[in-house]
C-alpha cells in the first residue's frame, strides 16, 4: 500500500452510482492502484450490495473490470468501521466506561448517524474478525410507558418500526415530534427556523446541549437511553466481552450527553446480566475517518500488522 493518504468528499446524491464518483476521484489523482475496498451503506451478498438510502446497485466485480484492478471488494459500512479500529490510536477514542482491566473476546460497533449500523468483531484467540449484521433493523422494544407510547405513535406512521427509526439523525428527529405530540406542546419559531433551513436533527441536538428548548433537552435524553438500551442488547448478543464502540457521526457531536450517566445506566440495565456488562470496555469512536482506514486495511494483506498502517496515517496527517 502506497504511503500517503488522500481524500476528497463526494456528496452521494450528486451521483448516480459508485463507479461514477471512483471515476471522478480517479481523474483528481494520478494513483496507481491494484487492490480497493469500498464500505456501503446496505447489506453485501456475494460483492454485490444495493444500497439502504440510495438507488445504487453496485457490483465489485464490474469496478474491476472498469478500473482494471486486481481486487475489488465490498464492505457493509458497519464492518468497514470495524476494520479500522485497528488502525487507530488511544487519542481517537473517549472511554465511557472502562470496563475489566484484562477485558478480551468479541467485540461490537454501533453507530447511530443518517442511520442505524451495527457490526461485530469475532475473536479467534488471536486478532479480530469483523462482521456485518443489519441489526439497526432489528424491531424496537419499548421498556417503560413513555417508549411504549412512542412505539404506538411510530406504528401508525411507519408501520414496522426498527431501532434505526429512533436511533439516528432522523430517528431524534422522530423522538422529538412524538415528544410534541405526547406533551402537547409546539415548536418554538426559532427552532422551527433553523430545522426548515439546515439539518433537523443538528438543531435540536444543538438547542438541547445549550438548553434552549426543553423538549429538544427531552428528546436528546431519549435518544441517550435508547442509544444505551440498545448498545447493551447488542453487547449481550455478541457476548462482546472485548469491548463496544460507539461509531458513527452522532456520538462525538453528543458527547456531553453521553458522559452524563444516562447511557451506561441503560446499557447496564439487564437485571441478572448487569455484572456481565460492567466488566466490557465502552468507547466512543472520535476519529471520523475510521471507516476509510478500515476499507484500506481490508484491502491490504489482512495478515498486515495494523499499527503499521496507524503509522503511516499519522505520518499523513
Amino acid at each position: 500500500m502506497s504511503r500517503y493518504w488522500r481524500r476528497k468528499p463526494y456528496p452521494s446524491r450528486d451521483y448516480a452510482g459508485l463507479d461514477e464518483i471512483v471515476a471522478a476521484f480517479a481523474r483528481s489523482h494520478s494513483l496507481n492502484v491494484d487492490h480497493a475496498c469500498f464500505g456501503v451503506a446496505g447489506p453485501v451478498a456475494d460483492n454485490v450490495a444495493v444500497t439502504t438510502n440510495l438507488p445504487w446497485r453496485v457490483d465489485a466485480r464490474a469496478l474491476a473490470v472498469a478500473f482494471k484492478l486486481q481486487t475489488a471488494t465490498l464492505l457493509n459500512d458497519l464492518e468497514a468501521n470495524a476494520w479500522g479500529i485497528a488502525a487507530l490510536g488511544d487519542e481517537d477514542f473517549h472511554t465511557l466506561h472502562s470496563g475489566a482491566t484484562q477485558a478480551a473476546g468479541h467485540a461490537a460497533v454501533i453507530a447511530a448517524g443518517t442511520g442505524l449500523g451495527e457490526a461485530g468483531l469475532f475473536w479467534d484467540g488471536h486478532r479480530h474478525h469483523p462482521f456485518a449484521s443489519e441489526g439497526g433493523h432489528a424491531s424496537f422494544s419499548p421498556a417503560n410507558a413513555l417508549e411504549a407510547a412512542l412505539l404506538a405513535h411510530l406504528i401508525a406512521r411507519f408501520g414496522h418500526v426498527s431501532w434505526e427509526r429512533v436511533l439516528s439523525g432522523p430517528g431524534l428527529v422522530n423522538l422529538h415530534a412524538f415528544l410534541l405530540a405526547h406533551r402537547r406542546s409546539a415548536t418554538p419559531p426559532w427552532l422551527d427556523d433553523e430545522m426548515r433551513t439546515g439539518d433537523p436533527a443538528a438543531a435540536i441536538a444543538q438547542a438541547a446541549l445549550l438548553e434552549r428548548d426543553d423538549t429538544c433537552i427531552e428528546a436528546l435524553a431519549l435518544l441517550v437511553r435508547l442509544y444505551g438500551a440498545e448498545a447493551g442488547n447488542l453487547a449481550l448478543k455478541l457476548m462482546a466481552t472485548g469491548g463496544v464502540y460507539l461509531g458513527g457521526g452522532i456520538a462525538p457531536r453528543i458527547l456531553p450527553a453521553l458522559t452524563t450517566g444516562a447511557f451506561m445506566a441503560a446499557f447496564l440495565d439487564k437485571g441478572r446480566m448487569r455484572g456481565l456488562l460492567e466488566a466490557i470496555p465502552v468507547r466512543v469512536i472520535l476519529n471520523d475517518q475510521t471507516a476509510l482506514l478500515g476499507a484500506a486495511l481490508r484491502a491490504a494483506d489482512p495478515a498486515r500488522n495494523p499499527l503499521l498502517l496507524s503509522k503511516e496515517k499519522q505520518q499523513c496527517n
